[in-house]
């Protein structure tokens, strides 16, 4: 039997009048990822700020638009939607400027740790403001398809997800990871705890072991952790950036079992980052073959489409809720929390020979 595949949802509906974008932050995933998608959604940019001038004016250039002289210029840009692509550590100064009932997407993490995270969502629920957190790994092609699946019941009940990433990771594109106390986990892994959270529902307990490399002075790049879900679901995640040995063994997947079915992920984009591979989403049914699902797009810059979609959508009245909303995003946070203080715990003692 073959699997229909052709029919899985692979994109997010676009506004039906975007409104003017206003991006605050000029860093390199705005030129990687943001503003690809925004010219290839045909989405109007009126313009950029960054605390560095002279790299907001180069984007600027690039891209066709305006790079605001001050953050108030950028702020007062009228019926606009405000994409704050900025370090976590940024997000409440700049949310607290914002007119009240803006519609605004943040960067991720929503905050350095949980407390941020909850002060952000307290401010956004005063203030009426219209936000959600850019996990867009949920809107790429591969993963609107592979939830599409899971909710046809292809797969029938989940048992098992495993999330294996074995590659070599260029930190130094990302300056401002260094000199951070929390990274691995609360600005990478936290895509996939995201998404498993989107897949599963929010979990009740995790054990976590974060932690760095001789090879990189940040404080994280390697992580373990065991999650507990529902009742006979076993979900686990293994992460290691510093694998250095070429591509031969390198691995970027994400596997979902159930009792009927199963897929499997390939991230792409991550083997050889930021130029990177096709992505990929096979799917199997007990007693059929492994199926490709020809994909309409990529992680980057195609999920950020989605993730602005939704966001203007929602502002519009045209979606029902943001799928990645404060209120939501929480929980991915509290997870992150919960990951972050497990790692912080000793290992049950092991007990020595009598």
């Amino acid at each position: 039997m073959s699997i229909p595949v052709s029919k899985l949802r692979q994109s997010w509906p676009r506004p039906s009048t975007p409104r003017p974008i206003v991006i605050i932050g000029a860093g390199g995933i705005v030129t990687d990822a943001h503003l690809p998608a925004y010219r290839l959604a045909g989405f109007p940019v009126a313009g950029v700020f960054d605390l560095n001038a002279n790299r907001a004016r180069e984007v600027a250039a690039k891209w066709d638009t305006v790079a605001f002289a001050t953050l108030d210029d950028a702020i007062a840009t009228p019926g606009a939607v405000y994409d704050l692509a900025l370090p976590p550590a940024a997000h409440l100064d700049v949310l607290r400027k914002l007119p009240d009932g803006a519609a605004v997407l943040l960067q991720k993490p929503m905050g350095r740790d949980l407390a941020e995270a909850t002060a952000i969502l307290e401010l956004c629920r005063t203030r009426k403001l219209k936000a959600a957190v850019n996990f867009q790994l949920r809107f790429s092609p591969m993963f609107l398809a592979l939830a599409d699946a899971i909710e046809r019941g292809w797969l029938g009940d989940i048992v098992d997800v495993e999330v294996h990433l074995n590659i070599m990771t260029p930190w130094h594109l990302f300056p401002f990871l260094k000199g951070m106390p929390r990274v691995e986990i609360a600005v990478h892994s936290i895509h996939y705890l995201d998404t498993l959270r989107a897949l599963l529902g929010n979990p009740v307990g995790v054990h976590a072991r974060t932690v760095g490399h001789p090879g990189t002075e940040l404080a994280q790049t390697r992580t373990t952790a065991i999650m507990d879900f529902a009742a006979g679901q076993r979900v686990a995640m293994s992460i290691n950036h510093n694998h250095d040995f070429g591509r031969r063994f390198q691995e970027a997947n994400f596997r979902v079992e159930g009792n009927s079915g199963a897929a499997q992920v390939k991230f792409g984009l991550l083997l050889g980052y930021p130029t990177g591979e096709p992505d990929e989403l096979w799917i199997t049914r007990r007693g059929d073959d492994w199926t490709a699902v020809p994909l309409s797009g990529t992680w980057f810059p195609h999920a950020f489409i989605g993730t602005m979609s939704n966001v203007q959508r929602f502002a519009a009245g045209e979606d029902e809720r943001l799928l990645t909303g404060i209120e939501d995003a929480w929980h991915t946070m509290a997870l992150v929390e919960a990951a972050f203080e497990s790692s912080a715990l000793p290992a049950h003692p092991v007990r020595s020979a009598p």
